[in-house]
């Protein structure tokens, strides 16, 4: 007797199909699985035996064999449970072998047969549309899977329920999708007195999602304007929820099947690893530039991370995508964030201050700043000196642009962006466009162009370094309105490329 069921294993943010296949043959009574499961699948059998014990349902005293098929792809995790049980269940013919077979199952079973909730739900969705079959979850995992309208999902809350389905006693109900997650940023623009260059540059950063780094002594509110840079953000369109939600799916960072349409504002401390920055660890999960993706990267003490940390960024923000590539595995995620980080500008943060520097200025604003290489400055689209604000404005009333009237401001430059690139392939903001592409859209006029010329033969800019301004350039003027790149634009760009020349 053999049945089939069908699961997912993940690849990054890819489900892939494999079939759970079961044969019941005379013999020695035996439960055995392979197909090149890790631990935890290995233990299902165990699970799975407990929980059809808990139903009063016994296993004949024959072989029982569970083949992961393809039995090269290394199959990890706990979701294994509920399609090897329910294979198990078909060849045994307690539930129906053709239903089985047309359903995509995933989930843990507890020793008494309830169904516990599982990472990569809504991938698993989008692998079970893509093949037209239902997708069985665990009712936690519900209202997660339900967002991908095009498969039925059927959520359950034990072993019994799903039995129950099969044999036409109590059929399952379709899971509704959750609710969407409104924005949870308290923090206002107009809360930050004075640095209105930094308000400026936050603005430009978020209208074209370039790359933004802030340099200034400690106190002068590098993180305070970095934490309210979600809240002039735009919400992110449909298409990117559902990219973002699928990666922190598999992270297992959805709240009750919600999907939210805040852009993700990641802040990792510098003392965390390679691993957790980039990906890696046990199954390869995505890291922190991947959790930021279509969202924010906040780096704080941005010199205090490791060297190998910080250069491992290069490739990732070029590409806007990460592979992480081990021995048993080797996955790819995508990862298009803004970056912003927040450095002092030495070890001791009062360089700018005779009164409190250290002895060993200005060496050790170099040496402290020279942690950054130059490759990875040269990514920076803004670069802004903070300075520190007044005793005596702290005591004035705030009187700066609310985040509000800011976000709609940056929401009218990313409509006309999008409108632009309508056509264009994998380019969505100013800072996605290269190439004849990007001298199309932000060709500036001829003063513009003789002072861009002037500056980089000037300032020696790179070729990256060029076209970044170029991009920024394009920004301001659609945050303007402006249809063409005209010489203030560029002007402005340059500011910021060359605020911090010595660090260039």
């Amino acid at each position: 007797m053999t049945a089939r069921a069908y699961t997912v294993a993940f690849e990054g943010i890819e489900a892939r199909m494999v079939e759970v296949q079961c044969a019941v043959t005379p013999g020695l009574p035996a439960f055995t699985i392979v197909g090149l499961p890790d631990k935890a699948v290995s233990e299902a059998r165990e699970r799975v035996r407990a929980a059809l014990s808990a139903m009063s349902i016994a296993l004949p005293a024959k072989r029982i064999t569970v083949n992961l098929s393809p039995a090269d792809l290394p199959k990890e995790g706990s979701h294994f449970d509920l399609p090897i049980a329910l294979a198990v269940l078909a060849a045994i013919e307690i539930i129906p072998r053709d239903d089985v077979a047309e359903t995509v199952a995933l989930g843990e079973l507890s020793l008494d047969g309830t169904l516990v909730a599982v990472i990569g739900a809504l991938p698993a969705a989008m692998a079970a549309a893509e093949q037209d079959r239902a997708l069985l979850c665990p009712r936690a995992c519900g209202p997660e899977a339900a967002w991908v309208g095009a498969a039925q999902v059927l959520a359950a809350g034990s072993l019994a329920e799903v039995v129950r389905h099969y044999t036409g006693q109590a059929p399952l109900t379709p899971a509704e999708a959750g609710e969407v997650l409104g924005p949870v940023w308290r923090r206002d623009m107009a809360e930050v007195k004075g640095q209105e260059r930094a308000k400026r540059a936050l603005e430009i950063a978020a209208a074209g999602r370039h790359h933004l780094l802030m340099t200034g002594p400690p106190g002068s509110g590098k993180s305070m304007l970095a934490a309210r840079l979600p809240g002039i953000l735009p919400p992110l369109s449909a298409a990117e929820a559902l990219e973002t939600s699928m990666i922190h799916s598999l992270a297992g960072l959805l709240d009750n099947g919600g999907i939210s349409r805040v852009r993700p504002f990641r802040e990792p401390h510098h003392t965390a690893s390679m691993a957790a920055i980039v990906g890696g660890g046990k199954g390869a999960k995505p890291g922190e530039i991947s959790l930021a993706h279509n969202g924010v990267l906040f780096l704080d003490e941005f010199p205090e991370f490791p060297r190998a940390v910080l250069e491992t960024l290069r490739q990732p923000i070029e590409t806007g995508e990460v592979v992480v590539a081990r021995a048993n595995a080797h996955v790819r995620y995508p990862c298009r964030f803004l970056l912003v980080a927040a450095a002092n500008p030495c070890k001791c943060g009062y360089l700018t201050d005779p009164a409190r520097a250290c002895s060993r200025a200005p060496n050790c604003g170099e040496d402290y700043i020279g942690r950054i290489s130059g490759p990875l400055m040269d990514r920076f689209d803004l670069r802004l000196e903070v300075p520190p604000v007044a005793f005596t404005d702290l005591d004035l009333p705030a009187s700066g642009e609310s985040s509000a009237a800011i976000a709609a401001r940056v929401a009218a430059a990313r409509d006309r962006q999008t409108r632009r690139y309508a056509q264009a392939d994998h380019v969505r903001v100013n800072a996605d466009a290269e190439g004849a592409l990007l001298d199309q859209v932000a060709a500036p006029d001829a003063e513009g162009r003789a002072l861009l010329t002037r500056v980089a033969d000037r300032f020696g800019l790179t070729a990256r370094g060029y076209h970044r301004v170029l991009r920024v350039a394009r920004t301001i003027a659609d945050l303007d309105g402006a249809p063409d790149v005209r010489m203030p634009h560029v002007a402005e760009a340059v500011s910021y490329r060359l605020a911090v020349a010595a660090l260039a």
